[in-house]
């Protein structure tokens, strides 16, 4: 599911869990569905970028917040595939203290695998809203291709005193892949982001990219 302003698929009205949301927040599979063919083409810098955009906007939302989801026992897990592709997303609680410890698995229908663990270290308080830092890592494995991605993205509360508190993120991701590509991500409060691989740079904003073409 591509970001949307209302984030109404990641917090539907039924309710849902801390692991259940960012299960939903990671169904944008679609990015990584690409990977195969853009590696037989050689498309290795295109690869990376699309493991990067799918990295930050499956760490984030954009929108309303229109609730708070219900917190997990430590040891939880949660599995529900990405309707767009059929591939299979599990998070997990590792832990609750001292810190917020989630790690996560997407399983490719054809076997390629992205894996992620985040820590999040508690909530600051400022004068854009209340920010929850998330120290993070992230592996995509394709066959014998292999990125790593590791950063920070705090989740952000802008709060307003109308009821419309929105959700929104910022933060930055260095990466690499075994095709000596480099790489860095920088994410803005308004969506908007720059990605440099090898030095050439490419601006986007999460709020208003479509998702790709499944190949």
């Amino acid at each position: 599911m591509a970001q949307t302003e209302t984030t109404r698929y990641e917090l539907p009205p039924t309710g849902i869990t801390l692991l259940g949301y960012i299960v939903r927040r990671m169904h944008k599979t679609a990015w990584l569905a690409s990977i195969p063919v853009l590696l037989s083409q050689e498309q290795s810098v295109k690869a990376l970028e699309h493991i990067a955009i799918y990295t930050v906007s499956s760490s984030t939302s954009f929108g309303l917040a229109h609730y708070q989801p219900t917190f997990n026992a430590t040891g939880d897990s949660i599995t529900e595939p990405d309707p767009s592709t059929g591939a299979e997303i599990t998070a997990r609680l590792d832990s609750r203290t001292p810190h917020y410890h989630i790690s996560y698995d997407v399983v490719m229908p054809n076997g390629d695998m992205f894996q992620g663990k985040e820590e999040i270290t508690g909530t600051t308080v400022g004068l854009r809203g209340l920010g929850m830092p998330a120290p993070s890592r992230f592996t995509f494995t394709s066959g014998e291709y292999t990125a790593e991605l590791t950063g920070i993205i705090t989740s952000e509360l802008a709060l307003s005193f109308i009821g419309r508190t929105r959700i929104r993120a910022y933060g930055s991701l260095n990466f690499k892949d075994n095709a000596k590509n480099t790489g860095r991500l920088e994410l803005k409060r308004d969506g908007s982001f720059t990605i440099t691989i090898n030095g050439q740079v490419s601006q986007y904003s999460i709020i208003e990219m479509p998702e790709p073409e499944i190949v």
